[in-house]
């Protein structure tokens, strides 16, 4: 891995906007080229150290399931080298952790898939037995399995602010019938599939988030990152089991071990109250965050 990408700082290309992770810059009118940092955020908070080689991985992850998956949907990629749109000086900000895609209309909403109960669903569970409208059988556990993915959407919020979870019937009032169904038929299937490869690889993953847009065409486009440990909750095969017989979170691959952290650490004697600025991460979270990308990664490409 290269030295760790806080921020990029490309001069040849303007620069559109600075997400939680990545950067993305104008590629005339037709095209953006998203730069994946090192940055990690977590409860919406980026923090403040980077993770080595993060961006590196989550561009492989992301490539692979796009090639994996792209008979189920049309995605965003260009197939050009992303090196090729900037500066020779720029090009080691750039390699290994861009993607050079279509500039599409993006859709105001997260398509959000759960196969298992855990993180926001399962507070909200515990509540009323619904996770964002969605009925669900009385007695579950924390990470137990759903009978059936449920689409659970939700809207996408500004930098700093949080994602909030939405019924189907709001998306409709939002997207229309037509492209919210598609939507959600869509996601699922991409679920499903991902899902049932990674088993294969000693992966379970937990829920996931999609993101779509509209191409000049009006056709409905995969965009943005998929299935990485940013956008997942991925846990190991082999503590599943006895983590939920604990009553515990599965330990995990994605950076839940940087939000249970957060969630323990003190500051000034109190909890950390999840606004920037975050608590600084100590060197171990962030090689053992690092290490866990890394070997997702490698179980799913092996």
């Amino acid at each position: 891995m290269t030295t760790a990408l806080l921020e990029s700082s490309l001069k040849s290309l303007p620069l559109l906007a600075r997400g939680k992770v990545r950067d993305n810059y104008a590629v005339g009118a037709d095209r953006l080229l998203m730069v994946a940092s090192d940055r990690l955020s977590a409860f919406d908070v980026v923090m403040g150290e980077p993770i080595p080689g993060k961006g590196e991985l989550l561009t492989q992850m992301a490539l692979f399931w796009f090639q994996r998956l792209g008979h189920v949907v049309p995605n965003h990629l260009t197939g050009e080298d992303p090196v090729s749109v900037v500066a020779e000086d720029e090009r080691d900000q750039v390699r290994g952790r861009s993607m050079l895609v279509k500039r599409l209309k993006p859709l105001p909403v997260e398509a959000v898939v759960r196969g298992y109960l855990a993180g926001s669903g399962w507070k909200e569970y515990q509540q009323d037995g619904r996770v964002c409208g969605v009925a669900l059988p009385p007695g579950l556990h924390n990470a137990a399995k759903l009978p059936e993915p449920i689409f659970t959407p939700a809207t996408k919020a500004e930098m700093g602010e949080h994602d909030e979870n939405i019924s189907f019937e709001r998306m409709v009032q939002i997207i229309g019938k037509d492209l919210a169904e598609q939507v959600r038929e869509v996601s699922i299937r991409l679920y499903r599939e991902a899902a049932d490869f990674a088993l294969t690889k000693g992966i379970i993953i937990a829920d996931t988030k999609f993101e779509f847009g509209l191409d000049e065409a009006g056709r409905l486009t995969l965009m943005d990152e998929v299935l990485t440990p940013d956008s997942s909750r991925y846990w190991p095969v082999e503590s599943y089991a006895d983590a939920v017989a604990r009553g515990d979170n599965p330990p995990s691959y994605d950076k839940q071990f940087v939000r249970d952290w957060l969630e323990a650490v003190r500051v000034d004697g109190q909890p950390w109250n999840k606004q920037a600025p975050a608590p600084a991460l100590p060197d171990d979270v962030v090689q053992k965050t690092a290490a866990k990308y890394r070997e997702a990664l490698q179980r799913l490409t092996a």
